[in-house]
């Protein structure tokens, strides 16, 4: 039986033009501060809920909804963290 030939494999040449990746500056100040925003006026809304919330009638009217809006607006604050360099 023959024998298979052996091919010989090219080296490795690198792609030639490669495009600069721009680095992105340092976030706006403005969105530093609607980010911590969200985290204290979801912590806040969560106090209010659990002091004052049977007085409130809107946030009685609310119910349980407090605490998706509370946890909601936290949690967009922590998603916002992800964009801030």
């Amino acid at each position: 039986m023959p024998k298979s030939k052996v091919r010989k494999q090219a080296a490795y040449t690198p792609p030639s033009s490669r495009t600069p990746v721009k680095v992105a500056g340092p976030t706006h100040p403005a969105y530093i501060a609607v980010m911590v925003a969200m985290w204290i006026l979801g912590l806040a809304w969560l106090v209010v809920n659990y002091l004052a919330g049977p007085s409130i009638p809107f946030m009685l009217a609310l119910g349980n909804m407090n605490f998706l809006i509370g946890f909601s607006l936290i949690v967009i604050g922590l998603l916002m963290t992800m964009r801030w360099r």
